[in-house]
């Protein structure tokens, strides 16, 4: 039996289309294990219902925060809605907990599986990083970045609903979360298995790809990541937050943006007749690594033709032009 380690984030639940299709999860091997890579919504009342799905058909479940899981929402409820920053993500925490679901504040598990003909393992590890606004042109400082993002109508809902409590700022949480998986994987690297490093934003700015809202970076990361698919040995780096299924090979290392997006950005795929099932991306043991030099970069790679998907925008052609936008939950 082939132990395979599979990968989905961007679900939100909020959405009634992307709720109905997530129920109809479907049971892998009986010991396969599920990521859900943030974004699952906005309330506990979505946690748990992604929580009991994945885990009535996976018996290994992580989760990692996205910035949707942290917005203080009106439309949760009354004993959800005073909870801001640091608070929300431990109320996410209890809920993952209360479902068996394994999360940034747990101990990193050992994942055994077996790769051609031969048992191999790497370290699961799902982390916490937040962004600090530091993917921006360098002639573009920390104070003018959200002018800079405004001059093309740019701002995420996330400077209304993402609350740094009880930080300064979100770039003060952000150094902190850095600083403590800085530490984890550190630990998890001198095991001597490669490791699967699971976030919800993007590790390295070059793997961003929103043509259409490029200055949307500011809200995807941190600089302080760039390395550290070399620093801590990964094997596979899984993200989501992007909105934009790709896969990338760095260094010989496969970063996977496995995002599902909003209703109407993967209809597309829903049309040529793909589900949630087809779409889930397997991360273990995965497609074989690619020989040096010609390491393609894929984006929605799956069954029937490629296909794009614009971050919050029409599907991309080649001939649409930039758009100017006011990003508002991505």
């Amino acid at each position: 039996m082939i132990r395979r380690l599979w990968a989905i984030a961007d679900i939100h639940l909020s959405f009634k289309s992307n709720r109905e299709e997530f129920a109809k999860l479907q049971p892998r091997g009986l010991e396969d294990g599920l990521i859900l890579a943030g974004d699952v919504g906005e309330t506990i009342e979505s946690l748990n219902e992604a929580f009991e799905v994945s885990k009535k058909h996976f018996k290994y479940v992580w989760w990692v925060p996205g910035n949707h899981e942290l917005y203080t929402s009106k439309s949760a409820k009354e004993d959800e809605m005073h909870l801001r920053g640091e608070s929300k993500y431990m109320a996410c925490i209890k809920a993952a907990k209360k479902h068996g679901v394994l999360t940034p504040e747990d101990d990193y598990m050992t994942w055994v599986y077996t790769e051609g003909e031969a048992q191999t393992a790497a370290v699961i590890c799902p982390i916490f990083t937040l962004y600090d606004y530091s993917f921006r042109p360098e002639h573009v400082t920390r104070e003018g970045a959200l002018e800079w993002a405004m001059e093309e109508g740019i701002k995420a809902t996330d400077e209304t609903l993402l609350h740094a409590d009880p930080y300064k700022t979100r770039d003060e949480w952000c150094a902190r979360l850095v600083a403590e998986a800085e530490t984890k994987l550190a630990k998890a690297a001198a095991s001597g298995f490669p490791l699967v490093i699971i976030n919800h934003w993007p590790l390295r700015e070059d793997t961003i790809f929103i043509p259409k809202v490029p200055r949307f970076s500011l809200w995807c990361g941190t600089t302080k990541t760039k390395e550290w698919h070399t620093q801590y040995h990964a094997k596979v780096v899984v993200t989501g937050h992007l909105h934009v299924r790709r896969t990338d090979w760095i260094d010989g290392v496969r970063f996977e943006e496995v995002s599902l997006g909003y209703p109407r950005q993967w209809q597309e795929a829903k049309d040529e007749g793909h589900t949630v099932n087809t779409l889930l991306r397997e991360i273990l043991p995965g497609e074989p690594k690619p020989e040096e030099g010609n390491e393609p970069t894929t984006t929605w790679r799956g069954r029937g033709r490629g296909w794009s998907l614009s971050h919050g925008l029409e599907p991309m052609t080649p001939s649409s032009p930039t758009n100017r936008t006011n990003l508002r939950a991505l």
